[in-house]
């Protein structure tokens, strides 16, 4: 989503990097190309204006005349204004008398009714009892479709025929005598804010008494995103923030304008289709991510929350000891594409994710699925020991795979090039936590 922003202000900050030291005039140029870069990616202005008050008044004083390197200490106070205009992270509460009501807002369109069955799943996960409300009787199919999401997330849907205030109204009755903690109400949206909408709204609101309202808002509609918080937040009364499509291709203004121009802060990202592509929002991490140094924490906790970590040490071990086969490569492979698109992954390590570090997402994804395409053409000997591999049964497996001779060549030679690297590190240093290859 910031890959545009992200790369200007990286390009701003190599050109300053150039410069052993900054003078004044230094850095109201680079601070000019970030206000054009800010504004280009949808950043309200006066956003924009306060944002870089704060830093030039930082950037022209002692705290980057004195550094040993004043290039990197201007990066330092940008990242650190950044946090601040994102604003402090607003976590969901939970807190009084069950069931706790969480009230979806928005706009039709925005995501609210997949949201709400991937904050469902959250909080499920996380060993809340938890039950779907579908309040929406407005868009056509708005049950079915968060019927089909609460079986996939095997979280239970209340709905019936009945008003909105009425079906939402009997959930909460019904989730307290079932012994629900968590009860979330998906209400209708419209194309545009109407008086019909906020009085059905606040009727809601006011006959269920939830803990949190929180307004879905779709992060590619830009400012609009923006004024579209500041009506909900007038009539309604919002808690929370949640942009969805973040990894859509959006110019980003909203995530960074929304927090100071509302006041209201913003507490989860979608980022994706998947049920569980949903994030805690985080303002350090969003502030790396649009400076190009990546999110470690975030590969991380994808890691913990989707790899086998039995199956992932035992394939450590059977690298260092040379037992690794092409079977086990495949195995690890799927994992990997469980944690989302190669881009994405790539995109969260430091020094990967900068506009030098661009790679070509689709021709990335070709790759895995050429190669495992080529694997599992293979025989189970074949992948166990690829050293049996003559012309022949590299034709057949070209041909079973839709790849060429060349490729399945170049897989191969991959690969024992790797095991080759991982027995000399076993051998000569040895791999902390893992046993040495003997």
């Amino acid at each position: 989503m910031f890959q545009n922003l992200s790369s200007k202000l990286q390009t701003t900050f190599d050109n300053l990097a150039r410069r052993g030291k900054l003078s004044e005039a230094d850095v109201d140029l680079a601070l000019r190309e970030v206000r054009l870069a800010l504004l280009e990616a949808d950043v309200h202005f006066s956003v924009v204006k306060s944002f870089l008050d704060r830093v030039r008044a930082r950037a022209v004083g002692a705290e980057v005349s004195r550094a040993l390197n004043p290039a990197q200490q201007v990066v330092k106070i940008v990242n650190e204004e950044l946090v601040a205009t994102l604003g402090e992270p607003g976590r969901l509460n939970l807190k009084g008398p069950q069931p706790r009501v969480v009230m979806l807002v928005g706009l039709q369109g925005s995501g609210k009714t997949t949201m709400a069955a991937k904050l469902a799943k959250k909080l499920r996960d996380q060993g809340e009892r938890v039950m779907l409300v579908a309040a929406d009787l407005q868009r056509p199919a708005a049950v079915l479709q968060l019927q089909t999401l609460g079986q996939a997330v095997d979280v239970p849907v209340f709905a019936t025929q009945a008003t909105p205030v009425e079906v939402a109204g009997q959930a909460v009755a019904a989730g307290e005598k079932q012994g629900k903690t968590v009860v979330i109400v998906d209400t209708a949206g419209r194309l545009q804010i109407d008086d019909a909408l906020m009085n059905e709204l606040i009727a809601i609101r006011e006959r269920t008494k939830p803990v949190e309202v929180l307004l879905v808002a779709d992060a590619m509609t830009g400012q609009e995103a923006v004024r579209i918080a500041e009506g909900f937040h007038k009539q309604v009364g919002l808690t929370g923030l949640i942009l969805t499509k973040i990894d859509g291709d959006a110019r980003g203004g909203a995530a960074i304008s929304m927090r100071t121009v509302t006041g209201v802060p913003i507490k989860f990202l979608g980022v994706g289709e998947k049920t569980d592509a949903v994030e805690t929002f985080d303002p350090g991490r969003l502030a790396s991510r649009i400076l190009g140094m990546g999110d470690i924490l975030g590969l991380i906790e994808k890691a913990e929350a989707t790899l086998d970590r039995e199956n992932a040490q035992q394939a450590a071990e059977k690298l260092v000891s040379g037992q690794f086969t092409l079977e086990d490569f495949l195995t690890q492979l799927k994992e990997v594409r469980k944690m989302g698109p190669i881009g994405q992954l790539l995109g969260m390590i430091p020094g990967l994710s900068g506009p030098k570090m661009q790679i070509d997402e689709q021709a990335a994804e070709q790759q895995f699925k050429r190669t495992e395409a080529i694997i599992h053409s293979m025989t189970l000997r074949e992948r166990r020991s690829p050293e049996v591999l003559n012309g022949s049964r590299k034709r057949r497996i070209a041909a079973g795979s839709g790849t060429t001779v060349y490729d399945v060549n170049q897989l191969v030679k991959q690969f024992k090039d790797m095991q080759k690297m991982i027995k000399q590190l076993g051998n000569r240093k040895g791999i902390p936590g893992l046993p040495r290859f003997r």
